[in-house]
């Protein structure tokens, strides 16, 4: 079964392809079919994710997976949230990695609850107009470190620290970040309800 994937993000398709492909599922991105990137205008992943995986299913015809993801620190009432890969530009930065880390910090400055979680939502849907659409959440609870720790995976995965592990998410090796993460806890529930509702597997 072919299922088109709401991004062309080469990493996020690596990483879910896998996840996906003892079900019998070819992923391909948006991207390959010429297809632009839906509108975000919502303030939750799982709204977001809905939209951009109808937009997905209604512009290629078949049916689409979409993500929506980012970081959710307590402190700072659930943001950067949806906003998270363009958190510095709230403040008049530039959008990158390096400035979204950097305003954290400074949001930080001083704050003792430190408490965060990674957010997955997704969502599968097998025709634009599906009535029921499958939707995951995963969530990967840490904290917020004082300063970068690693330099591996990218976002803010060097300020987040998994204290079970003791490391930084960027301080893990990639096939331990993909078998504990926010993504791979979504992803093993969607794969789960792709296999009862969908009867793939």
């Amino acid at each position: 079964m072919k299922l088109l994937l709401a991004s062309n993000n080469e990493k996020k398709l690596k990483e879910l392809q896998a996840l996906f492909a003892p079900l019998g599922v070819e992923l391909l991105t948006q991207g390959s079919l010429g297809i632009a990137e839906a509108e975000e205008p919502f303030h939750t992943f799982v709204e977001n994710a809905l939209t951009k995986a109808r937009h997905a299913a209604r512009e290629s015809g078949l049916p689409a997976l979409a993500d929506d993801s980012g970081l959710a620190v307590e402190a700072l009432g659930g943001a950067p949230g949806v906003l998270s890969a363009r958190y510095a530009t709230l403040f008049g930065r530039p959008k990158s990695d390096v400035e979204n880390n950097a305003v954290l910090l400074e949001k930080l400055a001083g704050v003792e609850d430190r408490r965060a979680r990674f957010v997955c939502a997704l969502v599968a849907v097998r025709s634009a107009d599906d009535p029921e659409p499958l939707i995951a959440m995963g969530r990967w609870q840490g904290q917020i470190l004082p300063a970068l720790a690693g330099e591996g995976g990218f976002g803010y995965d060097p300020l987040m620290f998994i204290p079970s592990l003791g490391r930084s998410v960027a301080e893990l090796t990639s096939a331990e970040k993909n078998a504990l993460s926010h993504r791979a806890l979504a992803s093993a529930d969607l794969a789960e309800q792709m296999r009862q509702a969908w009867h793939l597997g």
